[in-house]
C-alpha cells in the first residue's frame, strides 16, 4: 500500500513525492509514493500505507484525513500496489528514513494535466509492449507505477468532475 499525499498550497491542490535511496531493496533512485509491503500486524491496506508513511517521512497517522482507496496498479516487476488516497490539512516537518527516502518533494496536480509535460515510451517486458509513461519536474523524472497512477488517479478526477456537472 502506498499514501498519495495531497494537500493545498496557494488554492491549488498538491501532492508529495519522495526520492527512494540506492540501498532500498527495489527501486532504488527512484520517486515513489510513501509506502510499503502489508505485513502481518497491518490490519488493512490502510494501515499499512499510514505506518510506511510515518516511518519513511515521519508524517504521524493524526496528520491524514483518508479519502479513500484507489485502483490497484500491477508493476511489470509483480508488485500490486493499492494507492491510499489521503489529505494532509497540516504540513508537518518531515522526518526522513536515511537508509529508505533520500528526497521528497511536491508538485501540483496541475503539472500532470498538461499535456505536454508527459511522455509515453512503447517498452518491451516479458514479450508484451507496454506504455511506459514519463514526467519530468526540475530534477526530478516521475515514470513507471507512480507516473502511471498519478496519471489514472487525475483521469478518474476529471470524469467525476464533469459527471457531477452533468447532473
Amino acid at each position: 500500500g502506498v499514501l498519495v499525499p495531497l494537500f493545498m498550497q496557494s488554492d491549488e491542490l498538491h501532492v508529495f513525492l519522495t526520492k527512494r535511496t540506492e540501498e532500498v531493496e527495489h527501486h532504488k533512485g527512484q520517486v515513489s509514493f510513501p509506502g510499503g509491503t502489508m505485513d502481518s500486524i497491518a490490519a488493512t491496506i490502510i494501515d499499512t500505507a499510514l505506518r510506511e508513511a510515518g516511518e519513511e517521512i515521519g508524517l504521524m497517522r493524526n496528520a491524514v484525513e483518508v479519502l479513500g482507496i484507489f485502483d490497484d496498479f500491477w508493476t511489470p516487476s509483480g508488485f500490486c500496489i493499492t494507492p491510499v488516497v489521503g489529505f494532509i490539512t497540516t504540513i508537518p516537518s518531515f522526518v526522513l528514513s536515511k537508509t529508505e527516502v533520500s528526497e521528497i518533494f511536491e508538485i501540483p496536480l496541475s503539472f500532470f494535466h498538461d499535456s505536454s509535460n508527459e511522455r509515453i515510451e512503447q517498452r518491451e517486458y516479458r514479450g508484451k509492449m507496454t506504455n511506459v509513461y514519463f514526467y519530468r519536474y526540475g530534477k526530478h523524472e516521475i515514470w513507471g507505477a507512480t507516473a502511471k497512477m498519478l496519471r489514472a488517479f487525475l483521469q478518474a478526477l476529471d470524469a467525476e468532475f464533469k459527471n457531477k456537472q452533468t447532473l
